[in-house]
Protein backbone atom coordinates (compact mmCIF):
# COMPACT_ATOMS: atom_id res chain seq x y z
CA UNK A 1 0.00 0.00 0.00
CA UNK A 2 1.25 3.49 -0.84
CA UNK A 3 1.23 6.08 1.94
CA UNK A 4 0.80 9.76 1.21
CA UNK A 5 2.10 11.52 4.28
CA UNK A 6 1.05 15.01 5.25
CA UNK A 7 3.21 17.92 4.15
CA UNK A 8 4.06 18.51 7.81
CA UNK A 9 5.79 15.17 8.31
CA UNK A 10 6.93 13.87 4.93
CA UNK A 11 10.38 15.46 5.27
CA UNK A 12 10.86 14.63 8.96
CA UNK A 13 13.63 12.18 9.83
CA UNK A 14 14.33 10.31 13.04
CA UNK A 15 16.68 11.88 15.55
CA UNK A 16 20.29 10.77 15.11
CA UNK A 17 20.39 10.41 18.88
CA UNK A 18 17.41 8.05 18.90
CA UNK A 19 18.93 6.08 16.05
CA UNK A 20 22.13 5.73 18.04
CA UNK A 21 20.16 4.16 20.88
CA UNK A 22 19.50 1.15 18.66
CA UNK A 23 23.20 0.32 18.70
CA UNK A 24 23.52 0.55 22.45
CA UNK A 25 22.30 -2.99 23.06
CA UNK A 26 25.43 -4.29 21.34
CA UNK A 27 27.73 -5.92 23.93
CA UNK A 28 30.58 -3.69 25.02
CA UNK A 29 29.16 -0.54 23.44
CA UNK A 30 30.39 2.73 25.00
CA UNK A 31 27.88 5.50 24.49
CA UNK A 32 28.68 9.19 24.40
CA UNK A 33 25.57 9.65 22.25
CA UNK A 34 22.68 9.86 24.70
CA UNK A 35 21.41 12.76 26.71
CA UNK A 36 20.59 10.72 29.76
CA UNK A 37 21.33 11.40 33.42
CA UNK A 38 23.38 8.85 35.31
CA UNK A 39 21.04 6.04 36.45
CA UNK A 40 22.81 5.80 39.80
CA UNK A 41 21.35 9.24 40.52
CA UNK A 42 17.76 7.98 40.31
CA UNK A 43 16.12 7.92 43.78
CA UNK A 44 14.56 4.53 43.09
CA UNK A 45 14.24 3.42 46.71
CA UNK A 46 12.51 6.63 47.76
CA UNK A 47 10.21 6.58 44.74
CA UNK A 48 9.31 2.94 45.41
CA UNK A 49 8.16 3.82 48.93
CA UNK A 50 6.15 6.76 47.65
CA UNK A 51 4.59 4.72 44.84
CA UNK A 52 3.49 2.00 47.24
CA UNK A 53 1.80 4.53 49.51
CA UNK A 54 0.08 6.31 46.62
CA UNK A 55 -1.27 3.13 45.05
CA UNK A 56 -2.48 1.73 48.36
CA UNK A 57 -4.02 4.89 49.77
CA UNK A 58 -4.73 7.34 46.93
CA UNK A 59 -5.31 5.21 43.87
CA UNK A 60 -8.64 6.98 43.35
CA UNK A 61 -6.61 10.06 42.36
CA UNK A 62 -3.48 8.46 40.87
CA UNK A 63 -5.32 6.13 38.49
CA UNK A 64 -8.09 8.54 37.49
CA UNK A 65 -8.29 11.31 34.91
CA UNK A 66 -6.83 14.66 35.99
CA UNK A 67 -7.05 18.25 34.87
CA UNK A 68 -5.03 19.31 31.86
CA UNK A 69 -3.08 22.01 33.70
CA UNK A 70 -1.56 19.46 36.04
CA UNK A 71 -1.66 18.13 39.61
CA UNK A 72 -2.28 21.17 41.81
CA UNK A 73 0.25 20.36 44.59
CA UNK A 74 3.02 19.83 42.02
CA UNK A 75 2.17 23.08 40.24
CA UNK A 76 2.45 24.92 43.56
CA UNK A 77 5.83 23.31 44.25
CA UNK A 78 7.14 24.14 40.79
CA UNK A 79 6.00 27.74 41.13
CA UNK A 80 7.75 27.97 44.50
CA UNK A 81 11.02 26.69 43.01
CA UNK A 82 10.70 29.04 40.03
CA UNK A 83 10.03 32.01 42.29
CA UNK A 84 13.38 31.40 43.99
CA UNK A 85 15.13 32.15 40.68
CA UNK A 86 12.84 35.04 39.80
CA UNK A 87 10.73 33.20 37.25
CA UNK A 88 7.04 33.98 37.12
CA UNK A 89 5.48 37.41 36.66
CA UNK A 90 2.06 38.75 37.47
CA UNK A 91 -0.03 37.57 34.55
CA UNK A 92 2.01 34.39 34.06
CA UNK A 93 0.63 30.89 34.54
CA UNK A 94 2.51 27.64 35.17
CA UNK A 95 1.35 24.22 33.95
CA UNK A 96 2.75 20.69 33.92
CA UNK A 97 3.60 19.11 30.58
CA UNK A 98 4.79 15.68 29.47
CA UNK A 99 8.48 16.51 29.45
CA UNK A 100 10.06 19.71 28.25
CA UNK A 101 9.78 18.36 24.70
CA UNK A 102 5.99 18.59 24.85
CA UNK A 103 6.21 22.14 26.12
CA UNK A 104 8.29 23.11 23.08
CA UNK A 105 5.90 21.34 20.71
CA UNK A 106 2.79 22.89 22.26
CA UNK A 107 4.22 26.42 22.05
CA UNK A 108 5.03 25.81 18.39
CA UNK A 109 1.54 24.49 17.77
CA UNK A 110 -0.03 27.51 19.44
CA UNK A 111 2.08 30.20 17.73
CA UNK A 112 3.35 28.96 14.37
CA UNK A 113 1.53 28.96 11.06
CA UNK A 114 3.03 27.26 8.02
CA UNK A 115 6.06 29.23 6.76
CA UNK A 116 6.29 31.35 9.89
CA UNK A 117 9.87 31.68 11.04
CA UNK A 118 11.74 30.63 14.17
CA UNK A 119 15.24 31.89 14.96
CA UNK A 120 17.34 29.32 16.80
CA UNK A 121 20.90 28.73 17.83
CA UNK A 122 23.16 27.05 15.31
CA UNK A 123 23.64 24.28 16.44
CA UNK A 124 20.60 23.56 18.59
CA UNK A 125 18.56 20.81 20.26
CA UNK A 126 17.42 18.31 17.63
CA UNK A 127 14.14 17.59 19.44
CA UNK A 128 13.15 21.24 19.23
CA UNK A 129 14.26 21.52 15.61
CA UNK A 130 12.08 18.57 14.63
CA UNK A 131 9.14 20.01 16.56
CA UNK A 132 9.53 23.23 14.59
CA UNK A 133 9.85 21.36 11.30
CA UNK A 134 6.70 19.35 12.03
CA UNK A 135 4.71 22.59 11.71
CA UNK A 136 6.53 23.61 8.51
CA UNK A 137 8.26 26.50 10.21
CA UNK A 138 11.18 28.16 8.45
CA UNK A 139 14.29 27.89 10.60
CA UNK A 140 16.85 30.67 10.75
CA UNK A 141 20.11 29.60 12.35
CA UNK A 142 22.07 32.08 14.45
CA UNK A 143 25.68 31.15 15.08
CA UNK A 144 26.93 30.24 18.53
CA UNK A 145 29.95 32.01 20.04
CA UNK A 146 31.96 31.20 23.16
CA UNK A 147 29.51 33.21 25.29
CA UNK A 148 26.31 32.15 23.57
CA UNK A 149 24.24 33.14 20.58
CA UNK A 150 25.57 35.90 18.32
CA UNK A 151 22.88 38.43 19.24
CA UNK A 152 24.09 41.01 16.70
CA UNK A 153 23.58 38.38 14.00
CA UNK A 154 20.14 37.64 15.46
CA UNK A 155 19.21 41.32 15.22
CA UNK A 156 20.19 41.29 11.55
CA UNK A 157 18.25 38.09 10.88
CA UNK A 158 15.13 39.54 12.52
CA UNK A 159 15.48 42.78 10.55
CA UNK A 160 15.59 40.87 7.27
CA UNK A 161 12.89 38.28 8.09
CA UNK A 162 9.65 39.71 9.42
CA UNK A 163 7.98 36.29 9.47
CA UNK A 164 9.89 35.19 12.59
CA UNK A 165 7.55 34.62 15.56
CA UNK A 166 10.01 33.71 18.29
CA UNK A 167 13.62 32.97 19.06
CA UNK A 168 14.47 29.63 20.65
CA UNK A 169 17.43 29.47 23.01
CA UNK A 170 18.99 27.14 25.56
CA UNK A 171 21.09 29.79 27.32
CA UNK A 172 22.50 27.66 30.13
CA UNK A 173 24.72 24.63 29.34
CA UNK A 174 23.32 24.52 25.85
CA UNK A 175 22.48 21.31 24.05
CA UNK A 176 24.58 20.35 22.09
CA UNK A 177 27.52 22.66 22.84
CA UNK A 178 27.49 22.99 26.63
CA UNK A 179 27.99 26.76 26.18
CA UNK A 180 26.42 29.24 28.61
CA UNK A 181 25.17 32.62 27.41
CA UNK A 182 26.72 35.57 29.25
CA UNK A 183 24.61 37.94 31.32
CA UNK A 184 25.36 40.77 28.89
CA UNK A 185 24.07 38.74 25.96
CA UNK A 186 20.94 37.69 27.86
CA UNK A 187 20.11 41.34 28.44
CA UNK A 188 20.92 42.17 24.83
CA UNK A 189 18.73 39.29 23.60
CA UNK A 190 15.80 40.58 25.62
CA UNK A 191 16.25 44.07 24.17
CA UNK A 192 16.44 42.70 20.62
CA UNK A 193 13.25 40.70 21.19
CA UNK A 194 11.51 43.85 22.43
CA UNK A 195 12.78 45.84 19.45
CA UNK A 196 11.30 43.33 17.00
CA UNK A 197 8.27 42.48 19.17
CA UNK A 198 8.79 38.73 19.22
CA UNK A 199 8.71 36.03 21.89
CA UNK A 200 11.68 34.25 23.41
CA UNK A 201 11.32 30.54 24.14
CA UNK A 202 13.84 29.89 26.92
CA UNK A 203 14.54 26.19 27.36
CA UNK A 204 16.30 25.42 30.65
CA UNK A 205 16.49 21.68 31.39
CA UNK A 206 20.11 21.80 32.61
CA UNK A 207 20.22 25.06 34.58
CA UNK A 208 20.37 23.44 38.02
CA UNK A 209 23.34 21.26 37.06
CA UNK A 210 26.11 23.85 37.45
CA UNK A 211 29.29 22.26 38.79
CA UNK A 212 31.64 25.20 38.22
CA UNK A 213 31.33 29.00 38.26
CA UNK A 214 28.57 31.38 39.30
CA UNK A 215 24.90 31.14 38.42
CA UNK A 216 23.61 33.57 35.78
CA UNK A 217 20.02 34.85 35.99
CA UNK A 218 17.55 33.33 33.57
CA UNK A 219 16.26 35.52 30.76
CA UNK A 220 12.75 35.00 32.12
CA UNK A 221 13.78 36.52 35.46
CA UNK A 222 14.59 39.76 33.63
CA UNK A 223 11.35 39.72 31.61
CA UNK A 224 9.09 42.70 32.36
CA UNK A 225 6.42 42.32 29.66
CA UNK A 226 5.78 38.55 29.64
CA UNK A 227 7.42 37.96 26.25
CA UNK A 228 9.66 35.16 27.58
CA UNK A 229 8.19 31.66 27.55
CA UNK A 230 10.03 29.44 30.02
CA UNK A 231 10.18 25.66 29.76
CA UNK A 232 11.83 23.44 32.37
CA UNK A 233 12.03 19.77 33.20
CA UNK A 234 12.46 17.18 35.94
CA UNK A 235 14.19 14.83 33.48
CA UNK A 236 17.78 15.73 34.38
CA UNK A 237 17.28 16.31 38.11
CA UNK A 238 14.84 13.52 39.07
CA UNK A 239 14.00 11.06 36.29
CA UNK A 240 13.52 11.32 32.52
CA UNK A 241 11.22 8.30 32.54
CA UNK A 242 8.61 10.16 34.58
CA UNK A 243 8.22 12.54 31.58
CA UNK A 244 7.55 15.65 33.63
CA UNK A 245 8.19 19.18 32.50
CA UNK A 246 6.62 22.58 33.06
CA UNK A 247 5.76 25.75 31.17
CA UNK A 248 5.60 29.26 32.60
CA UNK A 249 4.27 31.97 30.30
CA UNK A 250 1.65 34.66 29.89
CA UNK A 251 -1.72 33.28 31.00
CA UNK A 252 -3.36 34.18 27.68
CA UNK A 253 -0.86 32.03 25.81
CA UNK A 254 -1.10 29.23 28.38
CA UNK A 255 -4.89 29.14 27.99
CA UNK A 256 -4.45 28.30 24.31
CA UNK A 257 -1.63 25.85 25.08
CA UNK A 258 -3.94 24.01 27.50
CA UNK A 259 -6.48 23.52 24.71
CA UNK A 260 -3.72 22.21 22.45
CA UNK A 261 -2.59 19.83 25.20
CA UNK A 262 -6.12 18.50 25.62
CA UNK A 263 -5.94 17.43 21.97
CA UNK A 264 -2.51 15.84 22.45
CA UNK A 265 -2.80 13.78 25.63
CA UNK A 266 -5.64 15.18 27.78
CA UNK A 267 -3.24 15.50 30.72
CA UNK A 268 0.21 14.45 31.86
CA UNK A 269 0.37 11.18 33.79
CA UNK A 270 -1.14 11.89 37.22
CA UNK A 271 0.65 9.05 38.98
CA UNK A 272 4.02 10.40 37.82
CA UNK A 273 3.05 13.89 38.94
CA UNK A 274 2.08 12.58 42.37
CA UNK A 275 5.39 10.70 42.65
CA UNK A 276 7.33 13.88 41.94
CA UNK A 277 5.19 15.97 44.28
CA UNK A 278 5.56 13.58 47.20
CA UNK A 279 9.29 13.31 46.57
CA UNK A 280 9.60 17.10 46.72
CA UNK A 281 7.62 17.10 49.96
CA UNK A 282 9.39 14.25 51.74
CA UNK A 283 12.98 14.46 50.49
CA UNK A 284 15.60 17.08 49.70
CA UNK A 285 15.81 17.30 45.93
CA UNK A 286 18.49 19.97 46.19
CA UNK A 287 20.75 17.47 47.96
CA UNK A 288 20.00 15.02 45.16
CA UNK A 289 20.92 17.67 42.58
CA UNK A 290 24.13 18.44 44.48
CA UNK A 291 25.23 14.81 44.15
CA UNK A 292 24.49 14.88 40.42
CA UNK A 293 26.51 18.06 39.97
CA UNK A 294 29.51 16.57 41.76
CA UNK A 295 29.35 13.43 39.63
CA UNK A 296 28.96 15.28 36.33
CA UNK A 297 31.68 17.75 37.17
CA UNK A 298 34.14 14.93 37.79
CA UNK A 299 33.11 13.11 34.60
CA UNK A 300 33.36 16.26 32.52
CA UNK A 301 36.88 16.93 33.82
CA UNK A 302 37.91 13.37 33.08
CA UNK A 303 36.57 13.56 29.53
CA UNK A 304 38.29 16.91 28.93
CA UNK A 305 41.57 15.49 30.24
CA UNK A 306 41.21 12.51 27.91
CA UNK A 307 40.42 14.76 24.95
CA UNK A 308 43.60 16.72 25.68
CA UNK A 309 45.58 13.48 25.82
CA UNK A 310 44.11 11.44 22.95
CA UNK A 311 42.69 13.87 20.34
CA UNK A 312 44.66 15.53 17.54
CA UNK A 313 45.47 19.17 18.26
CA UNK A 314 43.28 20.41 15.42
CA UNK A 315 40.20 19.20 17.34
CA UNK A 316 38.68 21.88 19.56
CA UNK A 317 36.18 21.29 22.34
CA UNK A 318 33.98 23.41 24.57
CA UNK A 319 34.49 23.61 28.34
CA UNK A 320 31.07 23.36 30.02
CA UNK A 321 30.49 24.71 33.52
CA UNK A 322 27.51 22.41 33.96
CA UNK A 323 25.03 20.22 32.17
CA UNK A 324 25.89 16.96 30.43
CA UNK A 325 27.31 17.77 26.97
CA UNK A 326 30.36 19.14 25.25
CA UNK A 327 30.94 19.91 21.58
CA UNK A 328 33.96 19.03 19.49
CA UNK A 329 35.01 20.21 16.05
CA UNK A 330 37.71 18.70 13.84
CA UNK A 331 37.97 22.01 11.92
CA UNK A 332 39.09 20.15 8.80
CA UNK A 333 35.99 19.77 6.62
CA UNK A 334 35.61 16.04 7.28
CA UNK A 335 31.96 15.05 7.68
CA UNK A 336 31.48 13.92 11.29
CA UNK A 337 28.96 11.33 10.07
CA UNK A 338 31.96 9.44 8.69
CA UNK A 339 33.69 9.61 12.06
CA UNK A 340 30.51 8.49 13.81
CA UNK A 341 30.21 5.43 11.57
CA UNK A 342 33.90 4.53 11.91
CA UNK A 343 34.01 4.84 15.70
CA UNK A 344 30.78 2.83 15.98
CA UNK A 345 32.73 -0.07 14.48
CA UNK A 346 34.93 0.22 17.59
CA UNK A 347 31.89 0.06 19.88
CA UNK A 348 31.80 3.80 20.61
CA UNK A 349 28.72 5.89 19.84
CA UNK A 350 28.78 9.66 19.28
CA UNK A 351 26.33 12.13 17.72
CA UNK A 352 27.43 13.76 14.45
CA UNK A 353 26.74 17.48 14.35
CA UNK A 354 24.53 17.72 11.27
CA UNK A 355 21.41 16.65 13.15
CA UNK A 356 21.76 19.65 15.46
CA UNK A 357 21.86 22.16 12.63
CA UNK A 358 18.79 24.20 11.59
CA UNK A 359 19.85 23.38 8.03
CA UNK A 360 19.90 19.59 8.28
CA UNK A 361 21.60 19.24 4.89
CA UNK A 362 24.76 20.99 6.03
CA UNK A 363 28.04 19.06 6.24
CA UNK A 364 29.86 19.68 9.51
CA UNK A 365 33.04 18.40 11.10
CA UNK A 366 31.58 18.89 14.59
CA UNK A 367 30.09 16.27 16.92
CA UNK A 368 28.51 16.06 20.39
CA UNK A 369 29.75 14.06 23.35
CA UNK A 370 27.81 13.20 26.49
CA UNK A 371 29.76 12.53 29.70
CA UNK A 372 27.04 11.86 32.26
CA UNK A 373 26.41 8.13 31.89
CA UNK A 374 29.58 6.27 30.94
CA UNK A 375 31.70 4.78 33.73
CA UNK A 376 35.07 6.47 34.24
CA UNK A 377 37.07 3.62 32.72
CA UNK A 378 34.71 3.64 29.70
CA UNK A 379 35.26 7.38 29.23
CA UNK A 380 39.02 6.75 29.03
CA UNK A 381 38.60 3.77 26.75
CA UNK A 382 36.04 5.42 24.48
CA UNK A 383 37.83 8.74 24.06
CA UNK A 384 41.07 6.88 23.32
CA UNK A 385 39.33 4.87 20.58
CA UNK A 386 37.69 8.00 19.18
CA UNK A 387 41.05 9.74 19.17
CA UNK A 388 42.54 6.95 17.06
CA UNK A 389 39.78 7.40 14.46
CA UNK A 390 40.27 11.17 14.45
CA UNK A 391 43.99 10.72 13.79
CA UNK A 392 43.13 8.46 10.83
CA UNK A 393 41.34 11.36 9.18
CA UNK A 394 44.15 13.78 9.87
CA UNK A 395 44.11 17.54 9.50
Amino acid sequence: MNFEFSNRVQDLHGSAIREAFKALSKPGMISFAGGMPAPEMFPNVELAKIANDILLNRSNIALQYGITEGYAPLIAQVKSRLNKIGVGNEGDQTIIVTGGQQGIELITKALINENDGIACENPSFVGALNAFRSYNAKLYGVDMEKDGMNVDMLDDVLTKNKNIKFVYTIPTFQNPTGITMSLAKRKQLLEVAKKHNIFILEDNPYGELRFYGEDIPTIKSMDTDNRVIYVGSFSKILSPGLRLGFLCADETLIEKVVVCKQVSDVHTNIFAQMLASEYLSEYDIDEQIKKSKELYGAKCKLMKDCIEKYFPKNVTSTSPQGGIFLWCDMNNGVDSKIISAKVLERNVAIVPGAGAMPNSNVVTSAFRLNYSTAADEKIVQGISALGEVLYEYGK
